[in-house]
């Protein structure tokens, strides 16, 4: 999602692609900004200026590499460059151009008053086709590479947290879905394209027809558990389940870690706070505080950095009854019970773990005409498991650590790196 491949008149790669957590462009969003405004930015593509769309990369690229830029013919994203290397069509669908700051999400089609404000030509973008429709077959020269079946039909596919809902059945409004990758999210389908007033959550096309959905993101979530487990517990490398062994240390300490906090944001913030320099911190160490602590505190921080945008969600839409999990939020009992105390509601996993990929299939096989429509796939294939459900005394003690939590960015915020 958001990553940026650049293509020569002969679809030939021009340059590395720029990834969704470059943060190089800082520069370029502000330009973006200032050129167009905040509030004409809401109303042509529902998204601020960030550094991990695809228009700041393209401006990047004309400012800093002039060369490559002058032979760049097509921008596409990753998913829809390795679509057109099984079938030789160039395309994307609505769920992925919904964020690249390229697209009108609300009227479904590029955006030409910002291409024409940035000085750039729409041609530079390929045809939006449906997510669930067929854009390429297996192409001859493909069957040979990798022994696909010539043919074989290609569905538009979706972002990968469009496609995480779908893995866990969520297709239409009333609940939300937590995502733990590298990064992590939570997002709530819309049926129609609303947009944050302020702008902290982001307004993207679902891969449903004629349904949106607001999405707030850490940069850092899985990503701050796995930097947590290679720095703190080298010692553990060796070992097998060294996450369930954090785990079970985290779980002896008490919610809140005892006073010791952690702010997840090891390569800046998306929601709520805009910021790629914002950077991580743990506060209120002591000796007698151990590495148990401190891995309660990266779970907890992660956690109310997810909640965050949970709260933004449901001040939005005042409809979220539970919420899904999936990615490697979804496979530990112990995290999945402290989501539920944190967010104080109930969180549900359902019978399959492969997450955005099962979606990616579902969207596949309605794109073929084995199930009619998502709402159909997602019936028939997905059950939901028992809730995980909180604790009104345990989700009230994690008010103080929430705010404890909450006050550390804008305190740490005036400090020089």
């Amino acid at each position: 999602m958001h990553s940026s491949v650049f293509l020569d008149k002969s679809n030939e790669i021009i340059r590395p692609a720029l990834l969704w957590c470059d943060g190089r462009t800082t520069e370029e969003c502000r330009e973006i900004t200032r050129t167009v405004g905040e509030k004409q930015l809401s109303e042509w593509v529902a998204n601020p200026a960030l550094e991990g769309f695809t228009l700041p990369k393209v401006l990047w690229l004309r400012k800093h590499e002039p060369a490559a830029f002058a032979r760049l013919e097509k921008v596409v994203l990753a998913k829809d460059y390795i679509r057109y290397r099984l079938t030789g069509a160039l395309a994307s669908e609505p769920s992925d151009a919904s964020a690249t700051l390229m697209y009108d999400t609300a009227h479904m089609r590029w955006s030409e008053p910002i291409m024409r404000a940035m000085g750039l030509d729409l041609r530079l973008l390929p045809e939006v086709g449906a997510s669930t429709e067929v854009l390429g077959t297996i192409s001859r020269q493909t069957a040979k590479a990798i022994g696909l079946t010539e043919g074989t039909p290609v569905v538009g596919g979706g972002a990968d947290n469009a496609c995480g809902a779908v893995g866990v059945g969520l297709v239409a409004p009333g609940e939300a879905v937590a995502s733990w990758g590298t990064s992590g999210t939570v997002l709530t389908p819309t049926s129609e394209p609303q947009v944050d007033p302020a702008m902290r959550a982001h307004t993207f096309c679902h891969v449903v027809p004629n349904t949106w959905y607001l999405m707030g993101a850490m940069l850092t979530a899985g990503g701050a558990f796995a930097w947590c487990k290679r720095e703190l517990a080298k010692e553990l490398a060796s070992k097998r389940n060294v996450d369930l062994l954090l785990n079970r240390e985290a779980e002896r300490i008490a919610p809140g870690a005892e006073g010791v906090t952690f702010l997840p944001y090891l390569q800046g913030e998306r929601t709520p706070h805009r910021d790629a320099s914002a950077r991580a911190a743990f506060t209120g160490l002591s000796l007698a505080h151990t590495r148990a602590h401190m891995s309660r505190a990266v779970i907890e921080g992660i956690c109310f950095g997810l909640r965050d945008s949970l709260e933004i969600l449901r001040s939005l839409t005042k409809s979220i009854e539970r919420v899904l999990v999936t990615g490697g939020g979804a496979k530990s009992a112990f995290v999945r019970k402290m989501q539920a105390d944190v967010y104080g509601l109930p969180v549900v996993r359902v019978n399959r773990e492969e997450g955005p990929a099962f979606g990616a299939a579902l969207l596949a096989a309605v794109g073929v005409g084995a199930f009619s429509n998502l709402a159909s796939a997602c019936q028939r294939t997905l059950r939901r498991l028992e809730p995980e459900q909180y604790d009104p005394r345990i989700h009230a003690a994690y008010d103080a650590p929430y705010a404890r939590y909450r006050a550390l960015y804008p305190a740490l915020k005036s400090l020089p790196l």
